[in-house]
């Protein structure tokens, strides 16, 4: 059953390579498109989603290194922790931006708390190897 699971070095680099290529499409999407629709806080909102969304998808391509050099727990963690940063934090700003529903906003800092956690997670598991 192994052998149909990824490894967690070529997941995060799948996941990696998949939020880098969303973030630039929803870059070129709000920056071309957006701009003329939506006012700008909400334009600025999403900016801000598709930054944190692309910084972290380079952070994802660390953590699928690391995970050759120091597999565990604290590496893995910092992936999935990544992960979940990007979907509820950048995720939420941009569905925020998107549909004006305000409640969403409430989901940002959930996010926040993930790639905080995440960079403790992969400043451990550095320290472990």
């Amino acid at each position: 059953m192994s052998d149909t699971l990824p490894s967690p070095a070529r997941l995060f680099v799948m996941a990696g390579a998949a939020c880098g290529f969303l973030g630039v499409a929803a870059g070129a999407f709000g920056a071309h498109y957006l701009r003329e629709k939506i006012e700008p806080r909400l334009l600025e909102a999403f900016q801000t989603g598709v930054q944190y969304q692309l910084v972290h998808a380079v952070a994802l391509l660390a953590v699928a290194w690391l995970t050759t050099v120091a597999p565990g727990r604290a590496s893995h963690a910092a992936g999935w922790l990544f992960l979940v940063g990007i979907v509820l934090f950048s995720g939420s700003l941009q569905a925020l931006a998107l549909s004006g529903v305000r409640v969403l906003g409430a989901i940002t800092p959930l996010g926040g708390l993930c790639f905080l956690a995440g960079w403790i997670a992969l400043l451990l598991a550095a320290m472990r190897a």
